[in-house]
């Protein structure tokens, strides 16, 4: 119970979920619907990024070689899977394939886990094209990472990664080992395992360890244990002096604890996070720092409050109406377009996402992430964050 109470956040995307944290209800999941007859459904699709930019992606594979695995065995040091997204060149990302939501033993992991009786093979694919060159400009990329909730994984807010990349940004999303659904170069897949327990505080970890791979990357040096090659213009595209992160739910949570840690990081966003850790990010901030929530709002999460009242600098908290945990996420998309091919109510559904309208509930997270990030890295004016706006009715502004 002690654990549960401090890695609040298990995610159970395309799960049902009895719990505001996402332990999954199998029994609730219906079998697939006959009513389709014998003709094959059709793949979920993620919505495309509005941006300019065709976007890129690339896998990493990490090695912190200052923390030892607990259970890999003498010698071992923990390993991570890691994402980097970022805007392509045009005249050549046709070129290359388009990379899956997840890759193929993860995904069947994360099914299996879930419950969720979906064919894998209707699992989306990404707008990014995996090792497409970088579209360079003479400046270099601003940076943003990424954490996941807990259970989870590094793909589960893909809608934002390749939004943010779309518009310019490199975006790295890690995969919290041993708290989540992760396949490596090898082949060897892991889940989350009971006998690593895994706080905010080791997310925070991993998101510093990230920083330091992204000012390798800034000076042309290739992170990758396996060595890997790199897409085309990587290598020095970073820019590891304008770096922001995001995390939802538990990765939320560590985003604060790794921003009152690391001065590196110059604008934070935490979508619908708890704040319930040991210890609990009680440091105060003074550069910017925005709150996306649902169930864990400030009115009735005293957490959040204790954290808003450490937040010196700019700060913000807007709360979309209809929304619970698994509305901010693919899950906003996924879930109902899985759940009407599964034969699932549109009660079960809202259950699971909410009653904000799924489109709506994604255009609001490719814009107000991107604003806040736009307004705060590029110092570029975004009214969208001045007030409540009517583009955006649903979005509510919390003094």
């Amino acid at each position: 119970m002690l654990r549960a109470a401090l890695a609040l956040g298990a995610a159970a995307p395309l799960g049902l979920a009895d719990t505001a944290w996402g332990a999954p209800a199998r029994s609730a999941v219906p079998a697939p619907s006959s009513a389709t007859g014998s003709a094959a459904p059709a793949r979920l699709i993620l919505p495309a990024p509005t941006g300019p930019h065709p976007v890129g992606m690339v896998p990493l594979h990490l090695r912190d070689t200052s923390r030892p695995d607990p259970i890999a065995g003498p010698g071992r040091f923990r390993e991570l899977m890691a994402t980097v997204w970022y805007p392509a060149r045009s005249a050549d990302s046709d070129a290359y394939p388009l990379a899956p939501w997840m890759t193929d033993g993860a995904l069947r992991a994360f099914l299996a886990d879930t419950g969720f009786p979906l064919d894998p093979s209707l699992a989306p694919l990404t707008a990014g094209h995996q090792g497409a060159p970088v579209h360079r400009t003479g400046r270099r990329l601003p940076v943003i990472v990424f954490s996941h909730g807990s259970g989870s994984h590094r793909g589960d807010h893909t809608v934002v990664c390749q939004e943010l990349a779309a518009h310019g940004y490199a975006v790295v999303a890690v995969d919290h080992t041993h708290d989540c659904f992760t396949e490596f170069p090898d082949g060897t897949v892991l889940t989350s395992d009971d006998r690593v327990p895994m706080y905010p505080r080791d997310y925070a970890a991993d998101l510093r360890f990230l920083l330091d791979r992204v000012d390798d990357l800034a000076a042309g040096r290739n992170p990758d244990v396996d060595r890997r090659a790199l897409p085309a213009g990587l290598l020095g595209a970073l820019d590891p002096d304008t770096v922001g992160a995001f995390g939802w739910s538990k990765g939320g949570t560590a985003t604060a604890l790794a921003m009152g840690a690391d001065r590196r990081i110059r604008a934070g966003l935490a979508i619908d996070a708890p704040m319930i850790a040991n210890p609990a990010p009680s440091a105060d901030l003074d550069r910017p720092f925005m709150l996306m929530t649902a169930v864990w709002a400030r009115a009735t999460n005293p957490a959040a409050e204790t954290f808003w009242s450490h937040l010196r600098g700019w700060r913000l908290d807007v709360q979309a109406t209809g929304a619970v945990h698994l509305s901010y996420g693919d899950n906003m998309t996924l879930i109902p377009q899985a759940g009407k091919l599964l034969g699932m109510t549109e009660q079960q559904i809202q259950s699971q996402v909410g009653t904000l309208d799924p489109d709506r509930g994604i255009r609001i997270q490719q814009a107000y992430p991107l604003a806040f990030f736009d307004l705060h890295l590029r110092h570029r004016g975004r009214h969208l964050l001045d007030g409540p706006s009517a583009g955006f009715p649903e979005v509510v502004f919390h003094p």
